[in-house]
């Protein structure tokens, strides 16, 4: 079949939107379709913007496939089944990112506009304009299928999206709960439903935990603090996380009997924090939380139920529990501080801080501090460094840190001579802040005789 020149940027893919659009290009597009519910469609990223082809290499835009589909369908009977199955195959080919506007805009169309009076946003800060069921709509009017999707998509913004996404999850739930609040409630009480019942609610002589995938929450209540009780919470933190519908950034709400936190000041003192510093007095648990906090530990995703200024990444209390406990974890350390930045997570100064109280200036506490300060804006040093580094032994360390400095940085990083020496200067603003600028002049003015030619190797 012979079809036109294709009218996407650079020729690279056929538009179907357009009222004009060829009947054979719009036949290729539903080719198209079928081959993704099929599995037989192919995606390609290589350049901007992301097309699919069908199995005749007839590329699309994937988020106009999707809008093609949907569309299509009556908004009394509609097939929700078929339009989950459809755009679970199109966001396992294409990635969330490609379809998640177009799913909203589809919900705020067909569902908030039809349903709800639509006011004003308070200011420029609030994500959502206020809504209200219109007066005259009849319980006949509304489709339950069509609703049920509405669920659907609320639920992919958190299982799929960024972390700050739980706000559209919440928004389209609002709207729901406003006419089907049973809808809402079923959800919040049993998730999804996709969790294995195991999984979605557990009770032992030891604690009782749920999971919800739908609202991204794991509860744990202890009722003890044994190592068994302990071993169990782990056991199911691992379990919940190794499902792969279950959201990356969620919330652990914890209770147990004993009141004890990470020895870090200024930690939020919330129950996941309390768990982890409980289960940390067990040596055998340690490769337990070893494993939690690999499946945890994931970029841009965080603990939904701390606050903005104190975010932090999943599996944080974990690493920094088992980071305080010595140098063989000291590679779980970094991983976790590479993957942190300061836009999004700040508690790793905390940690840092308590690190080189405890342990001191050592070659892997400082490989630690250089991937620390690498990982936020000029990480602030703690009033103690000073006297801790102004020793024969802590400046020996810190010089063999900047002979091999290259070992301490990633091989992209050590690539460029600009970058090297940003990092040095960050590991020495985060020992001696301000006073490092300069050469130093300050810090090895004030330093005593015997160790001022140390000082001076270090900012030389």
């Amino acid at each position: 079949m012979s079809l036109p020149k294709r009218d996407g940027v650079h020729d690279r893919y056929y538009l179907i939107h357009k009222p004009d659009t060829y009947p054979e290009v719009l036949a290729e597009a539903d080719v198209c379709i079928q081959d993704i519910l099929d599995g037989t469609a192919r995606e390609n990223h290589s350049t901007y913007p992301t097309v699919v082809r069908n199995h005749n290499g007839t590329p699309f835009l994937p988020d106009q496939l999707l809008e093609r589909y949907l569309f299509q369908f009556p908004l009394k009977g509609f097939p929700y089944e078929d339009a989950v199955a459809f755009c679970d195959a199109l966001r396992r080919l294409v990635g969330w990112k490609e379809i998640d506007y177009t799913l909203r805009q589809y919900i705020e169309k067909q569902v908030r506009d039809r349903y709800f009076e639509v006011g004003e946003r308070e200011d420029f800060f609030t994500a959502f304009p206020p809504c209200t069921v219109r007066p005259e709509l009849r319980p006949e009017d509304v489709d339950e299928n069509l609703l049920c999707f509405a669920c659907y998509v609320a639920v992919c913004y958190t299982v799929y999206g960024m972390s700050f996404e739980y706000l559209t999850t919440e928004h389209i739930l609002g709207l729901i709960s406003q006419i089907r609040p049973d809808m809402v409630k079923k959800l919040k009480t049993n998730g999804t439903g996709k969790l294995p019942p195991n999984i979605q609610k557990r009770k032992t002589k030891h604690l009782t935990a749920s999971a919800n995938d739908a609202f991204a929450t794991i509860r744990i209540t202890s009722r003890d603090c044994t190592e068994g009780c302990f071993d169990e919470a782990l056991s199911y933190l691992v379990e919940v996380l190794e499902q792969p519908e279950f959201p990356r950034s969620y919330s652990i709400e914890f209770r147990g009997p004993e009141k004890i936190y990470l020895p870090i000041p200024g930690l939020p003192k919330k129950g996941v924090n309390q768990l982890f510093a409980c289960a940390v007095r067990y040596p055998r648990l340690h490769v337990r939380m070893e494993n939690y906090a690999r499946l945890a530990m994931q970029e841009d995703e965080m603990y939904q139920n701390l606050s903005d200024e104190i975010c932090a990444l999943p599996g944080t209390f974990a690493v920094f529990a088992l980071g305080l406990e010595g140098e063989r974890w000291a590679p779980l350390v970094t991983e976790y501080l590479d993957l942190c930045d300061d836009e999004h997570s700040s508690l790793q100064e905390k940690f840092l801080h308590a690190l080189i109280r405890k342990f001191g200036f050592q070659p892997w506490t400082l490989g630690v501090l250089v991937r620390g300060a690498l990982s936020m804006q000029w990480l602030k040093p703690a009033k103690e460094f000073r006297s801790l580094i102004a020793s024969a032994e802590s400046l020996d360390a810190l010089l063999a840190v900047k002979r091999r400095f290259s070992a301490y940085l990633l091989p992209e990083e050590d690539k460029d001579p600009k970058f090297r020496a940003i990092a040095w200067q960050s590991l020495l603003w985060a020992i001696w802040g301000k006073d490092s600028e300069n050469g130093g002049s300050k810090v090895i003015k004030s330093a005593p005789e015997e160790l001022k030619e140390k000082y001076q190797q270090v900012f030389a």
